[in-house]
């Protein structure tokens, strides 16, 4: 059964966690496509062109531990600006939606730009401070040392760049479950994840 699930939101809202539970839950691969920016971005911290780092990525990048480190973040959000490389990126994006078994997209324009037909679109939110600080956490928890402060900055700093973006705007789909994660534990939000796309799983099957 080709099924897509669309799942977008800002950063550090949960959706990662809720997309690869959900991937797992219902058999689907799972594309985190904030990796394909983070990527290229890397590739640009390096000297190379952003435009034509994504037009030449390889999907063997993505596994690069590096991709999670703040200051690619930082740097994704502005390369995800350029309106070619977002161009580039869309046909890996599309294709990866397409495949038979099911498949799982999170991002930030999955459910209104990539896959506005997904058979189910989930938008993941919480909010700046509580997000910050699950950033904060995972840092100082990997050694990074950080303030708290400066990842709020971080964050909001972030949120505006995805939502007032010309191209692909981060926004609900019409059509999203909206999964507010504020003072959700993981196992409810994905829990709720779960039973909104099996409703619509059911409805799509013959």
């Amino acid at each position: 059964m080709s099924f897509a699930v669309a799942i977008d939101g800002p950063a550090a809202a949960g959706k990662g966690t809720i997309s690869r539970a959900v991937a797992a839950h219902f058999g689907f691969a799972h594309l985190d496509t904030g990796l394909l920016y983070r990527a290229v971005a890397h590739a640009v911290l390096h000297g190379a062109d952003p435009v034509e780092a994504a037009r030449t990525l390889n999907a063997k990048v993505l596994e690069n531990a590096d991709l999670r480190r703040p200051d690619v973040a930082q740097a994704a959000s502005k390369v995800a600006v350029i309106a070619e490389v977002r161009a580039a990126l869309v046909d890996f994006q599309r294709a990866f939606a397409r495949r038979a078994a099911g498949a799982v997209l999170d991002g930030r324009d999955i459910g209104t730009v990539i896959c506005p037909d997904a058979g189910a679109k989930l938008y993941v939110t919480a909010s700046a401070e509580v997000r910050a600080r699950r950033r904060y956490d995972e840092l100082i928890g990997r050694g990074i040392e950080t303030a708290y402060e400066q990842v709020l900055d971080d964050v909001r700093g972030r949120d505006a760049r995805d939502m007032e973006r010309a191209e692909a705007p981060l926004r609900p789909a019409e059509d999203a479950v909206i999964i507010d994660t504020s003072e959700m534990s993981v196992e409810a939000a994905v829990a709720a994840a779960i039973a909104a796309i099996e409703a619509r799983v059911s409805v799509a099957r013959p």
